[in-house]
Parts: C-alpha cells; structure tokens; sequence
C-alpha cells in the first residue's frame, strides 16, 4: 500500500504530452506496448487527412497530428475516452488539428465505406476481440470486416495503420485476415511494417501469449 496519490498524471512520449488516469482508465490508463509503432506512422501522416478508429484517448491520433497530419478525426464509443482525447489534443497545441465524435467505430466504418469517403490514411486499433480458444473464428470475422471496411475508406496509394492485441490470434493468422479482406475490397496490399509490442513487453519462445501484439502498415492499392 502507498500513501494516496493524484492519479491523474501527465506522460511523456515520443515528444508529447499526454493525460492519463492510471486508477480509472483501461489497463494502466494508457497502452504502452504501443510506444514504438506510435512513432511508426510518422512517416505516411504528414499532410494526411487521417481517421482513426476505437481511439480510445486518442493516444495514435495526437502522435498524427503532431507528425504533421493535415488533419485527424477519431472516432470512439466512449464518451469519456473521447473526452480525454480533446484534453490531449488541446494540451500539445492540436485541438484545430485532432477531432474527436464519440460513436459506434463498428457502424461509422460499415456507413461511411458505403457512402465512398475517402482518407489518406485510417488507423485502426480495436480492443481484444476474444480471451477464448472457442471464439476465435469470431474475432477473425470481426478483424476482417473493420479491415475490410477500413480499406475502402483508404484513398488509392493511401495507408492502413491496424492492430490486433487479442493473444490467440497469432501474427500469420492476423496477416492472412489482412490478405482476405484485401480481396473482398478489391485492393492490393504493398507492406510498410510489420512489428510487435515495445520491447519493454518482451516476447518469450514458448510462451505464445507474450506475442500477442500485431502491429501493420499497409499502402492500399
């Protein structure tokens, strides 16, 4: 036990400032196995107009904006999450930058694929989609159709930024997901980079859930 402390804190990362509520918030307030892949994008974001969905506190969307993106819409169920990210945007200077509308990720993805928006680059980052062996083909179903949708809503010659964080789907099996949604939306796929969790989450032969962070860019031809 600890004497009582702020619990709501500010961190630093790959050159930003962010809040986080270490006793209220998901996990530890903030996912920290994606510290390296945040900087990733770094690369493909400038000048872009960038959608991000489940944002969560908008942790890859300030990292966009900061990186020069033109501009950023995240998209979040959680009002408080989302909340949380305009506190983020506004704190390293990006609130003209960085939006946020707290709605279905599910149905914004499926809605607007179907009206032809159209992005420079979509980042997806959903949570877990299974714990069990038993709905495993669930969350492939489920990981394919928001990549599905998520293409179409990628310009041609644009970038797909997506994640996977549920354990029992190994890396072969996500980027096998990918190649099949890449087929049903008609797109060819050239890969940017292909990457784990931040090494201070290390993986360990033999113990199959210590790789459990699947981390992909795409270009979307």
């Amino acid at each position: 036990m600890s004497a009582p402390f702020d619990t709501q804190i500010i961190i630093n990362e790959n050159g930003l400032q962010l809040h986080v509520d270490i006793e209220n918030g998901q996990k530890t307030g903030y996912f920290l196995d994606q510290h390296d892949n945040r900087r990733a994008i770094r690369h493909i974001v400038k000048g872009a107009d960038v959608l991000g969905a489940f944002t969560y506190t908008g942790s890859f969307e300030t990292h966009a904006g900061f990186y020069g993106a033109k501009s950023v819409l995240g998209l979040d169920i959680s009002e408080n999450a989302v909340a949380q990210a305009r506190r983020n945007a506004e704190l390293n200077g990006l609130s003209g930058v960085c939006r946020y509308e707290a709605i279905n990720a599910f149905d914004a993805l499926k809605q607007w694929s179907k009206e032809g928006r159209q992005y420079d680059v979509v980042m997806l980052d959903p949570p877990a989609f299974t714990k069990s062996r038993e709905t495993i083909q669930k969350a492939i179903t489920g990981y394919k159709e928001i990549n599905l949708r998520g293409m179409k809503l990628v310009k041609k010659g644009g970038f797909l930024v997506t994640s996977s964080c549920t354990n029992l789907v190994q890396p072969e099996m996500f980027l096998d997901t990918i190649q099949l949604a890449a087929k049903d939306a008609r797109r060819r796929l050239r890969q940017v980079t292909f990457q784990a969790q931040a090494s201070d989450h290390p993986i360990i032969e033999g113990w199959e859930n210590t790789n459990y962070l699947k981390f992909l860019i795409v270009q979307v031809l």
